[in-house]
């Protein structure tokens, strides 16, 4: 389970940022992960709990947005679509299209005490 490395990567840069602002508790990780990255949201709730207990993040929230897949036509711009309808090709003119949203991982704020 790839979540629990995530997790806990996502924690060491909390840690850090805790050291850096000498702050002494995490209260609150707020992360953005695409739809598309390949993280289940679940497992990584879950890897959180099991990680934090006895840290300076043991009381803290998790907040996680799921960011939606997003893709472009070269030709026709825009597409909506679903992660189970993404083909990588325009349903319109059948050129490849671009990803362009949906593959984030990212910490997008701490809360520090």
């Amino acid at each position: 389970m790839h979540e629990m490395s995530i997790a806990q990567s996502v924690l060491d840069i909390a840690f850090g940022e805790m050291e850096k602002n000498a702050a002494k508790e995490i209260r609150k990780i707020k992360l953005s992960i695409g739809e598309f990255s390949g993280v289940v949201r679940e497992a990584l709730d879950f890897a959180f709990d099991v990680l934090k207990p006895g840290t300076a993040a043991g009381d803290a929230e998790i907040e996680i947005e799921v960011v939606p897949l997003s893709v472009v036509c070269p030709a026709c711009g825009p597409i909506e679509t679903t992660l189970g309808d993404l083909n990588f090709v325009c349903p319109h003119c059948d050129a490849a299209v671009r990803l362009t949203g949906g593959r984030e991982m990212r910490v997008d704020y701490l809360e520090l005490d």
